[in-house]
């Protein structure tokens, strides 16, 4: 199964932006360590009924390119909300290697079974971004819950060491 690759450049359509910057509403957006074989990922997904096309891959490099973009030409509404530091954190994520999975998932029963599929490979992050709220799908590091978050302070990483990079 071949996934339609995304250019830094040219997001499609549904993979649209809000506020300047990445925004993927009803899709989930996967990230996995550099060596996850993606390919298996893609059929996993195909086994629970998604469709080649609802299925698009994010290299780290595209990534990282596509965030700097978006940082670079981000309107002030997007570090009102979390939308920077969603790409911030994606950004950092590609730049230790990490690739993208973006799936389109209109519904929680559609984002449960990316959940399901990102678990299985270890993923990273599985992120469902609906239209007002950025929902993690899977644990990500302690169990702590995020405080006092502001577009100041960034994300609360939820890793181990309290960092994104951290691991």
């Amino acid at each position: 199964m071949e996934a339609s690759e995304q250019t830094a450049a040219q997001p499609t359509p549904a993979h649209s932006k809000s506020f300047g910057v990445f925004k993927p509403t009803g899709h989930v957006v996967v990230s996995f360590p550099a060596e996850t074989d993606l390919d298996a990922v893609e059929r996993a997904l195909a086994s629970k009924g998604f469709a080649a096309d609802a299925v698009s891959r994010i290299s780290a490099e595209q990534m990282v390119a596509q965030a700097d973009a978006d940082i670079d030409n981000a309107s002030m509404l997007a570090s009102i909300g979390q939308e920077l530091n969603l790409v911030k954190a994606q950004r950092e994520l590609a730049l230790r290697g990490q690739s993208f999975v973006v799936v389109a998932a209109s519904n929680d029963a559609l984002s449960g079974a990316v959940a399901e599929v990102a678990r299985q490979f270890n993923a990273s992050r599985a992120q469902h971004y609906g239209r007002f709220l950025v929902e993690e799908l899977i644990e990500v590091g302690s169990s702590n819950q995020q405080v006092s978050e502001s577009p100041d302070r960034g994300l609360d990483a939820q890793t181990r060491s309290g960092h994104e990079q951290g691991g």
